[in-house]
């Protein structure tokens, strides 16, 4: 692989590992986080090296939970509590879920914060 590649898996990762719990990026935000427009290069990280970092964190635009990993995405939810939309708790418990939910994106949505800015060794506070 590349370097550049092998740099960008790990930057996804990286980013993903920072998510914190009951909190979601879309593949689409962690995309421009890295400066890239590359959403579905970001799933492809995630299906292929994302095992290890909280790839449940990670979700459609749609606001629907990774595709065919609905039911165990959402153990992962209800644990952390994370914002969803079209299913109570009371009701996960009973009923199968395969697409019957998606996460509340206006509250669930995290951004990590800014860097930040470079000092240029010149401090902007009058002595």
């Amino acid at each position: 692989m590349p370097r550049h590649a092998e740099s960008f898996v790990e930057a996804v990762l990286e980013v993903v590992a920072d998510i914190p719990p009951g909190r979601v990026m879309t593949y689409g935000q962690i995309a421009a986080e890295l400066g890239s427009r590359g959403a579905r290069v970001v799933g492809q990280v995630m299906a292929l090296y994302g095992s290890d970092v909280p790839w449940w964190r990670v979700i459609r635009a749609s606001g629907e939970p990774p595709a065919e990993h609905e039911e165990r995405a959402l153990e992962h939810y209800l644990e952390e509590r994370t914002p969803l939309r079209g299913l109570t708790t009371e009701q996960a418990s009973r009923t199968a879920v395969t697409g019957r939910y998606r996460i509340d994106l206006a509250a669930a949505r995290w951004s990590p914060p800014p860097l930040p800015a470079a000092t240029s060794g010149h401090s902007n506070v009058s002595t």
